[in-house]
């Protein structure tokens, strides 16, 4: 069975309410964040990967980090997990300067897979490179991913702004696309091409980067990605596909959604992961193991 990555179903909700003034923070430690529509700028088709800058050594998560996933609402900087997950385009260089100060690592989430259309830089996708809606997910479209000549350097300028936000490493959501009825022919292959270019690009800008779900490619990928996002594998009873990465001495940040932490905290604890329970939407709420 596919899963796709539960982006919060209010996103677009709340991106009107910011702009009217109504977001506010959750608790008395965050004022209301910042989310500039911020525009990614394309880096210069010439220049070097050493022109956007001197990558240093990459952040690399060991397993059993603890970790907060939240993609809804105003982030709350005061969780006790000394890894966050959160919004790219949403949260601003302040918010992650912020959970910084705290001692947090911040991972950039950004949508590789698909096309939205309420995203900033959503001109910037050619409409051939649009395919079939991703279903249940208004604004959505699958994108071509074998078109890496385009994507590239538009996904390029998405991890540039995750660089210049001051994060630490991306999650690129929907990495498995040739699982799904997206419009296009992609093969397996492709989809390796594809999160290669992801890994590559990710990591010429000094950011570790993280595959999301893709279990079946994980044999192929585990020594490109710096550590592993996934969601339900305990549900579908596909947890040990995981260890490859716990093996390699790199973090498997893992959440359940419908079991109860004592349906799946176990076997998360003998395996290494770094397991919790969340509510659909990624709001602060949390239940970790």
């Amino acid at each position: 069975m596919t899963r796709r990555h539960p982006r919060a179903g209010l996103l677009t909700a709340a991106l009107l309410l910011l702009l009217t003034g109504c977001a506010g923070g959750q608790d008395g430690d965050d004022e209301a964040e910042e989310h500039p529509s911020q525009q990614p700028t394309a880096p210069s088709a010439s220049a070097p990967p050493s022109a956007t800058g001197s990558p240093g050594p990459r952040w690399q998560p060991r397993p059993g980090t603890r970790w907060q996933w939240q993609l809804g609402g105003s982030v709350d900087t005061g969780v006790d997990a000394p890894v966050y997950d959160i919004d790219g385009f949403e949260n601003s260089a302040e918010t992650v300067a912020r959970l910084h100060a705290r001692g947090r690592k911040v991972i950039c989430y950004v949508n590789a897979g698909a096309w939205e259309d309420f995203r900033p830089d959503q001109r910037r996708f050619p409409k051939e490179l649009l395919g079939k809606k991703n279903k249940g997910w208004d604004g959505e479209k699958w994108l071509d991913i074998r078109r890496l000549d385009v994507l590239r350097p538009i996904m390029a300028a998405r991890f540039d702004m995750c660089r210049q936000k001051g994060f630490d490493a991306v999650e690129p959501d929907l990495t498995e696309g040739f699982r799904n009825r997206t419009g296009f022919p992609l093969t397996a292959g492709d989809q390796l091409a594809f999160n290669r270019m992801l890994a590559s690009l990710a990591h010429e800008r000094g950011l570790s980067i993280g595959l999301k779900n893709d279990l079946e490619q994980i044999p192929q990928l585990v020594d490109d990605f710096d550590f592993a996002v996934n969601e339900q594998c305990a549900q579908y009873g596909e947890c040990e596909r995981l260890t490859p990465f716990i093996k390699k001495g790199k973090a498997v940040f893992h959440v359940e959604y419908d079991l109860s932490t004592e349906k799946f905290c176990a076997t998360a604890q003998r395996l290494g992961l770094s397991s919790m329970r969340k509510k659909l939407e990624l709001d602060a709420w949390r239940q970790p193991c």
